[in-house]
């Protein structure tokens, strides 16, 4: 194997690069001495500006896996298919219009904040199952995407590529946590934009390749089976629902100066998704209208479907110049590690926050949590990195988690910003039977057979026809409201006594529980109050807690007055 010295050269310069500009951005970071502090450490401080935050923000799904993925998708199934643009900025829409207001103005910290409030500790935990396993898959799957795109271009061996990249990434957001990702993000997605459009003419005018608007509707643009209608319709609502209850985006939006601002960057940042995804669109169309015949590949042709995630970078090599397509490796490389940085942290901070801290250690320093999201940072990274070395079917574990994601905690989201009745008992039932019905639908990608078949059932295929994971989602949804509401009505006025209130989260509300949630900030604070408000609005009179251990007083409406002297204690 002969490495290409030039290429390395130019992935060597761009990773000193990126890697200058996270050690000049980790000074902003309090890790150290008597101003440690988690909170800035994971939030960058509340002080994400407009241009930062909308290259960060946008950076939340623009890697490498939807940079391969979108020209992938156009070269296998057409342009009308290619709807990952479409559904996650989409999902940014729907996430600023009904979620980032709320959760900015409450003043959480993570995602799950608001569940481990209402729903307890370890209701918080096992939402984080989930969460930590669609960031997990997430991250090894972009790193073997760039692996594979180096071992292409560059002739440079997938795991020293891998193995490099995840260092670099770790190094970077171990020292300067948001900051660093924050402003490397700004790098990374301006060499994205920038290498991948210096690229496509190149490819565009190659001999090889007929112009692109020539059987465009044969060729790249295709058209839609009506068969499929209803998976088409599933997999659309899927990305852009399921592409809300992300930490990597909350995180995002919990980091912006304000809640208005973190509106405006999520709509913002849904412009330069599409924006950012046109080049690989274009790339899609040329190799979808290339005479592969013409140029130095020596594969296989027609181009076998298990390469066909390799398109892009097949591209860079055979159709565009050597200089040219190291520039395209360099926005690819980026895609890559602008995603990695931001998974391996968000999940990072959900558990030392989340886990440690609220479950097994209430009392730890600012210190000791840093210390902690350290040593997560490096086993999130560490067990990323392994996976893309080792797993073969990565991304078919990570679209599994993303159903995951969509099915099991789109409705645990709903509901603990928008459904104030409900309990602990109806998101513990809505988990069970929303995991339960998504996985009885099987994966055909990983070999999980279908145990229960829903309409018109495609027994050619072994696959569903039917929208079941928008089901699945739906019943989720349906049995959190069922279950909570009247449990809490069946507490309330003594049809069942407080004692069988084993979760303690409608009668038995722990003292302690009260004045941790009051300590926390009157932003979480309202929310907890909220919870313990009888059916008709009222604070309930069965709650037994001291008001002295409340920061601010509540009063019948469940307002909460905090006066300086109290706040100042």
């Amino acid at each position: 194997m002969t490495i290409h010295i030039p290429g390395l050269i130019a992935i060597v310069l761009f990773y000193v690069l990126i890697l200058g500009v996270g050690l000049w951005a980790a000074r902003k970071s309090k890790q150290s001495g008597e101003t440690a502090d988690s909170e800035n450490v994971m939030l960058a401080g509340r002080n994400i500006g407009g241009l930062v935050g909308i290259f960060t923000m946008t950076a939340t799904w623009v890697g490498g896996a939807y940079i391969n993925g979108t020209a992938e998708i156009i070269v296998r199934d057409g342009l009308v298919w290619c709807q990952a643009p479409f559904g996650y900025a989409l999902s940014l829409i729907f996430g600023g219009l009904f979620f980032a207001n709320k959760m900015r103005s409450e003043g959480y910290v993570t995602m799950l904040d608001p569940f481990q409030y209402k729903y307890g500790e370890r209701m918080g935990g096992l939402l984080y199952v989930p969460a930590l396993l669609g960031e997990v898959f997430w991250t090894a799957a972009i790193l073997s995407a760039l692996g594979a795109t180096l071992s292409v271009i560059v002739d440079l061996d997938s795991k020293t590529a891998i193995i490099v990249s995840s260092c670099i990434a770790l190094f970077y957001t171990l020292i300067g946590g948001l900051y660093s990702v924050a402003y490397t993000d700004v790098v990374q997605l301006f060499c994205i934009f920038l290498g991948l459009w210096i690229s496509v003419p190149f490819a565009m005018t190659n001999e090889a390749v007929h112009p692109i608007t020539v059987n465009a509707t044969e060729n790249w643009v295709k058209s839609l089976d009506p068969t499929y209608t209803w998976m088409y319709m599933d997999s659309m609502l899927l990305l852009i629902f399921g592409g809300i209850p992300w930490q990597v985006y909350f995180q995002r939006v919990l980091s912006s100066k304000s809640a208005f601002k973190a509106q405006i960057l999520s709509y913002v940042a849904a412009f330069g998704c599409v924006i950012m995804a046109l080049p690989a669109v274009l790339f899609g169309a040329v190799a979808a209208s290339t005479d592969w015949n013409h140029t130095s590949y020596d594969g296989p042709l027609p181009i076998p479907s298990e390469r066909l995630n390799l398109i892009l970078p097949m591209c860079l090599q055979f159709l565009c110049p050597d200089f040219v397509s190291f520039v395209g490796l360099g926005a690819v490389s980026a895609a890559v590690m602008s995603s990695a940085d931001s998974s391996i942290f968000s999940a990072s901070s959900m558990f030392s926050r989340n886990i440690y801290k609220c479950i097994f250690r209430q009392k730890a320093s600012e210190k000791e949590i840093l210390w902690v999201m350290r040593v997560a940072i490096f086993g999130v990274g560490l067990l990323s990195t392994v996976m893309a070395i080792l797993v073969t079917s990565i991304y078919e574990l990570w679209y599994l988690c993303a159903d995951l994601v969509y099915v099991v905690l789109f409705p645990q989201l709903i509901c603990v910003i928008y459904v104030k009745f409900s309990n602990t008992y109806g998101s513990l039932a809505g988990y069970i039977l929303g995991l339960f019905f998504r996985l009885s639908g099987g994966e055909t990608a990983i070999g999980v057979p279908a145990f229960i078949k829903y309409p018109g059932f495609d027994y050619e295929n072994n696959a569903q026809l039917f929208p079941f994971k928008t089901i699945s989602m739906l019943i989720s949804l349906i049995t959190i409201v069922s279950v909570s509401y009247p449990l809490k009505y069946a507490f309330e006025t003594g049809i069942f006594p407080r004692r069988y209130d084993v979760f303690m989260c409608i009668v038995n509300i722990p003292d302690e529980s009260i004045a941790l949630a009051a300590r926390d900030g009157p932003g979480e604070m309202t929310s907890i109050v909220d919870s313990y408000k009888d059916i008709n609005g009222k604070i309930n009179p069965a709650l037994k807690f001291s008001q002295d251990d409340l920061i601010g007083e509540v009063n019948a409406s469940g307002v909460i007055h905090s006066p300086p002297e109290k706040l100042a204690q």
